[in-house]
């Protein structure tokens, strides 16, 4: 990660209505806007939340003060995916390896993730959510469902075969799909899963897997706690 001193790399993905700014080294911190420079600002409002999900698993993060904090390192053409309001291209730097340092760090970034839905996920429990723009009229269970669900898709997305459990509870259920995450990023970071699909396809790095997948999760977590009544 990078140090306390330096200025915050931020890469661009641009929609032809909506704009991401992400930082390269923390992923999970990746808002949207309609240009650049509300997305700017959107990354940096969401910087203190941001630093709250990590706070217990101390890798350093600091909280910019103003946008003169980030450093552009990267602007990236989006596709549909980006308009249709989820960051879909990896940056440049997701190509790279992955250290035994670095997947610890994943790791611990995974969990604060996962600690911050479930706290969100635990407050909103027996509330109303607010229905409109902000995440639409989807329940709390079903928000809950989506999210596992999508872990379990991104886990292909890498080449990891995730067995269906059958019928179960949903907490063990989630249980289960992210104790795969960990073993299928372990996995893909070692080089033990092929970088090509059968069909030919090119699957997601290790580290795009963890860029994505911890995106999709805050944004639930952070939509939990903005419709909760």
């Amino acid at each position: 990660m990078a140090g306390s001193q330096e200025r915050i790399e931020v890469y661009f993905e641009f929609g032809q209505k909506r704009t991401f700014a992400g930082a390269v080294d923390w992923p999970g911190w990746c808002r949207s806007g309609r240009d650049e420079a509300s997305a700017l600002q959107a990354l940096l409002d969401y910087g203190p939340r941001y630093g709250r999900v990590l706070r217990s698993a101390r890798l350093g993060f600091r909280v910019p003060a103003n946008p003169s904090e980030f450093l552009v390192v990267e602007r990236l053409r989006g596709d549909a995916t980006t308009d249709f309001g989820a960051p879909g291209v990896a940056p440049s730097s997701d190509s790279r390896g992955v250290k035994d340092e670095e997947l610890r760090t994943f790791s611990a970034v995974l969990n604060g993730c996962w600690r911050a839905f479930d706290a969100a996920a635990e407050m909103a429990s027996g509330r109303r959510l607010r229905v409109g723009p902000r995440g639409g009229g989807r329940s709390l269970g079903a928000i809950v469902e989506h999210v596992v669900e999508a872990e379990g898709a991104y886990l292909a997305s890498i080449g990891w075969k995730l067995e269906s459990p059958g019928k179960i509870q949903i907490a063990e259920k989630v249980g289960r799909t992210r104790q795969e995450v960990l073993k299928g990023l372990e996995a893909a970071a070692r080089g033990e899963l092929p970088a090509i699909g059968p069909r030919g396809g090119k699957r997601w790095t290790p580290r795009y897997f963890v860029r994505r997948l911890t995106w999709h999760v805050l944004d639930h977590a952070w939509e939990i706690e903005d419709r909760s009544v």
